[in-house]
């Protein structure tokens, strides 16, 4: 199996944000939680889980945007 990019999904409280997907998009998003379950539907998370920890990880890694943060000044 490939190593996916998403590993953990914490557990946080979260704050209600009201996406519209497109149905390619869904299907995709399907397939990775699937494929992060192991192979299995059953039990697989849904997007609704997957979207916050991918963009999670997104920001994390994107050096451009860390780069920027450590240059604003601290107040």
């Amino acid at each position: 199996m490939t190593r996916l990019k998403l590993s953990d999904l914490a557990d946080e409280k979260p704050v209600r944000l009201t996406v519209e997907l497109s149905a390619r998009l869904h299907r995709q998003l399907v397939a990775y939680a699937t494929a992060l379950n192991g192979g299995d539907a059953k039990g697989a998370p849904g997007p609704e889980r997957l979207i916050p920890a991918m963009i999670e990880r997104f920001i994390a890694t994107d050096r451009s945007f860390a780069k920027s943060r450590r240059a604003e000044p601290r107040t």
